[in-house]
């Protein structure tokens, strides 16, 4: 998910569990402690799960100009294993400790415990999009991915924002809840969502007659649960459609594309590639990350495509790419290329099919 997602999440998971705590349940009543005392206190624990909610994501910066896929492999890694929470919250809540101890009112015991209930928000959220998380690293690198959110929503942000606003301001528990409510549905609103879309691009596929299909995913597109992008192999073909579903359903036909080999394979669509060069492994790494959402892109022959995304979910049109060359040494690596003008001019295009129109 965006960071300010991520924050908010991890802002509404400690000040949720302050306010459970007995001694944080009447931060809005007359007490004998001081009115501004309680108000900075949970104002500080929900800037403390805001901070925590963030911090995984740091693993974006493990990257390398010589490897460009480093970061591919490291983003949401050990940082979002559900093994790591209790040392994430750790490291956080003594750096904290250790940079802001003399105006905090909490123990590092405290701040320990509000900081991994911060953290422990990140990796599950960013479970359910599409792009994928080490959720059980160390014992697999397999990249989960439940596919019942966007990486992108407002919808879902902005209550959440206000719900937590309002438990600062006003000191209520029930500001917690109620946003803990919200964070809860909207994913499983999502999950009711997904399996809809899939039962219509089944529907699809066998209205052409592809009765053996695989590799069945849909995935929302960006900002909503309305649109999804539908993809599925058969015979070695991805497919890719785009679905509406709300009240009806409408389908948006796309195309079909070559699924780039596996490994053995390689030399069929790169007849000069070396199975031993770095740029082999490279694709192999690439095809791990994709989750096997791979081909070879029909407008630039040189480039591996990650299926998965587009700016319009019907298009084979990727976000991101990674590109070989001929005259690579053995050891180099490949290229990564994000298609920025993929983005452009796309939004009349984008709406008028989210709207159904």
């Amino acid at each position: 998910m965006d960071p300010i997602t991520q924050g908010i999440l991890g802002a509404a998971a400690s000040q949720a569990v302050a306010f459970k705590q007995k001694q944080h349940q009447d931060f809005g009543s007359p007490s004998v402690h001081d009115g501004a005392q309680r108000n900075s206190q949970i104002l500080l624990i929900t800037c403390i799960g805001l901070f925590t909610g963030m911090v995984p994501d740091l693993d974006a910066f493990i990257n390398s100009k010589a490897d460009p896929l480093l970061f591919l492999e490291y983003h949401r890694h050990f940082t979002h294993s559900l093994f790591f929470i209790p040392l994430g919250g750790f490291f956080t809540a003594a750096l904290l400790f250790l940079l802001l101890r003399k105006r905090f009112s909490l123990t590092f015991k405290q701040i320990w415990f509000y900081c991994t209930a911060g953290y422990a928000t990140h990796a599950l959220i960013d479970t359910c999009t599409s792009y994928g998380t080490q959720l059980m690293w160390p014992l697999n690198n397999t990249r989960y991915a439940w596919n019942n959110m966007s990486i992108i929503d407002p919808l879902y942000t902005l209550p959440i924002i206000a719900f937590v606003v309002c438990g600062v301001v006003y000191k209520r528990k029930k500001w917690a809840y109620i946003a803990w409510f919200w964070i809860l549905c909207y994913p499983l609103l999502g999950v009711v969502q997904r399996e809809r879309a899939e039962s219509v691009a089944l529907s699809v596929a066998q209205t052409r007659g592809h009765e053996n299909i695989s590799g069945l995913t849909v995935k929302p597109s960006l900002g909503n649960l309305i649109l999804w992008k539908s993809i599925y192999e058969y015979e070695n073909y991805f497919y890719v459609d785009a679905v509406r579903v709300v009240t009806g359903n409408k389908v948006y036909e796309g195309n079909r594309i070559e699924k780039l080999a596996a490994f053995d394979n390689l030399q069929q669509h790169f007849p000069w590639l070396d199975l031993s060069s770095q740029q082999a492994v490279d694709i192999e790494r690439f095809r791990w990350f994709s989750q096997g959402y791979i081909a070879q892109n029909p407008n630039a022959p040189m480039q591996v495509m990650d299926m998965r995304y587009s700016a319009i979910p019907n298009q084979i049109k990727p976000l991101w790419s990674i590109e070989l060359s001929e005259a690579t040494l053995p050891k180099e690596h490949v290229k990564y290329i994000v298609d920025t003008d993929n983005r452009r001019n796309v939004w009349p295009e984008f709406v008028r099919m989210l709207t159904g129109k």
